[in-house]
């Protein structure tokens, strides 16, 4: 019977159809061999190489193989990055390049990894088992690796790892001070300094002109508006922009401009960023305090201002940005002019009696007086008395040679 073919080279087909086949097996092997030196068996069998070389074959045989798991289910976390990172516990690698490095051993003894696992603190998709997915950034997952290499494109002025603390402070937001989280403190320090509770509400305390801080972390990269941001558009790089210089980013804020250093505005923006809801049990943090209370010598010092001659000022709430210093009040924020002063500082600056600038006040004073320290006509009435006497006290003062207030001007 005659064979039939529509191939116009029957002759060359077999060969070309070898040939073929033998370069898609070939690019197979290729393929597989390439892409092993991402895999997690190269780092397994690379470990146990290591392992071998340094220590004999016997322990070696003792590094488990396969993809390893923590399963944290305090936290909800399943964390997969023991695959690859197989020298954390073993004492020997402290040089070595990741992931073939020991693990600092300090912090693990308060933070036992089988206990935190590695993301809670470090970032991360837990889960995955392939470096690029691992370390990030990944699109749609809001957790990237905090590391060195996120510092360095966030251009940190502090050490580029520092962003870690960011996770650091989810547990230990209640700390006056953590250690080994030096910008964290920094923060914290910033806060009380500059009396960011005047005007808002953090962890249940403060002001009501600004927003609650209380879970700022929590608020979606999509609900901030990055119109007015240059630069690289992120959360982290919003809170820096808009600390430096609030009415850039928002021109309608009240919020004075504090003129923090770039290192001051990104630890404060690491530490915003810390405020969130997390999966915390008790026993993680057992006798250290779930809330963050006034110390003992600040309620102290505020019940002995409460009952002296510039009570009144105390219990309106007026010395949480002012001090009355020539009645014995001092601000804990001092963030507006000493009220001493008021009476002259009110007709220099604005031209207008301090009785009238109260009828009408304006810039923040607008806001505080309308949203936070309502005051009926009588009581600014009374407000204008106690000034009067204020601004008497500290003349008296004045011409018995004490050392006269300062009357340094705020954002009022």
């Amino acid at each position: 019977m005659e064979q039939r073919t529509d191939s116009p080279y029957p002759r060359k087909d077999r060969p070309v159809l070898a040939i073929i086949g033998v370069l898609l097996v070939a690019s197979t092997i290729l393929f597989a061999w390439s892409d092993r030196k991402h895999d997690w068996r190269f780092y397994q069998y690379s470990f146990r190489a290591q392992l071998a070389e340094k220590l004999g074959a016997a322990q070696a045989k003792t590094v488990p193989s396969g993809v390893q798991q923590i399963w944290v289910s305090e936290m909800r976390r399943a964390d997969r990055c023991i695959t690859c990172h197989q020298a954390i516990l073993w004492k020997g690698f402290e040089k070595a390049e990741n992931p073939f490095k020991t693990h600092p051993s300090e912090p693990l003894k308060g933070h036992p990894i089988e206990k935190y696992g590695c993301t809670a603190c470090h970032g991360g998709q837990g889960w995955a088992i392939d470096a690029a997915a691992a370390h990030g950034p990944v699109e749609h997952w809001e957790e990237p690796l905090l590391g060195s290499q996120l510092g360095e494109s966030y251009t940190l002025a502090a050490p580029k790892a520092s962003l870690m603390q960011m996770n650091c402070n989810v547990c230990h937001r209640f700390d006056r001070d953590t250690k080994g989280a030096d910008e964290i403190n920094l923060a914290k320090k910033l806060v009380l300094d500059k009396g960011c509770r005047a005007c808002h509400v953090i962890n249940g305390r403060g002001g009501t002109i600004g927003p609650d801080l209380t879970w700022v972390g929590d608020k979606a990269p999509e609900q901030y508006e990055y119109g007015r941001l240059s630069g690289q558009r992120s959360t982290f790089a919003w809170h820096v922009a808009h600390l430096k210089d609030p009415r850039a980013l928002v021109p309608d804020t009240v919020m004075p401009n504090f003129h923090f250093s770039t290192r001051e505005a990104q630890a404060l923006a690491m530490l915003v960023l810390s405020w969130r809801r997390a999966p915390i049990p008790a026993d993680y943090r057992p006798g250290l305090p779930r809330t963050d209370p006034q110390t003992p010598e600040e309620v102290a010092a505020e019940e002995r201002m409460k009952t002296g001659p510039g009570a009144w000022f105390v219990k309106t709430g007026c010395f949480v940005c002012h001090s009355i210093q020539a009645l014995g009040v001092k601000s804990p924020a001092q963030i507006g002019p000493d009220l001493s002063t008021a009476v002259e500082d009110v007709q220099a600056r604005f031209g207008r009696t301090v009785d009238d600038f109260l009828k009408a006040p304006t810039g923040t004073m607008a806001v505080v007086l309308s949203r936070q320290i309502v005051l009926t006509p009588q009581e600014k009435e009374v407000a204008v008395q106690k000034l009067r006497e204020a601004f008497a006290e500290y003349q008296k003062q004045k011409a018995a040679g004490q050392k006269p207030v300062s009357g340094e001007a705020g954002g009022h």
